[in-house]
């Protein structure tokens, strides 16, 4: 099936804070505030409004899901880092791993 439209890829900032909060299920006043801690930073328009990604969506989720087991938002931040961390480190262990062309 073609497109009309190109699909906007997973980076594209096209949520606005009240969209965002609805989607997640937050106050956007949690949203603001894990912008001011740097924690997840979304684009901005040209008037300065706050755009999300699907990526910062996905993102505030998983901090929404940790801090619901009674994790603090330092230590979810932590957990979501060091699991990129071992996925990236996995991901250079699998490339060492496979064969290389002759």
């Amino acid at each position: 099936m073609r497109r009309s439209a190109p699909v906007p890829d997973d980076g594209a900032p096209l949520f606005t804070v009240s969209q965002a909060a609805a989607m997640l299920g937050v106050q956007q006043a949690f949203l603001r505030r894990l912008d001011s801690e740097r924690v997840v930073t979304p684009a901005r328009s040209t008037g300065g409004q706050r755009r999300y990604s699907r990526t910062d969506l996905d993102h505030v989720a998983a901090i929404v899901e940790l801090m619901e087991t009674g994790v603090t938002l330092a230590g979810a931040q932590r957990i979501i880092d060091l699991e990129n961390e071992v996925a990236h480190l996995r991901e250079r262990l699998d490339d060492r791993r496979a064969p290389s062309d002759p």
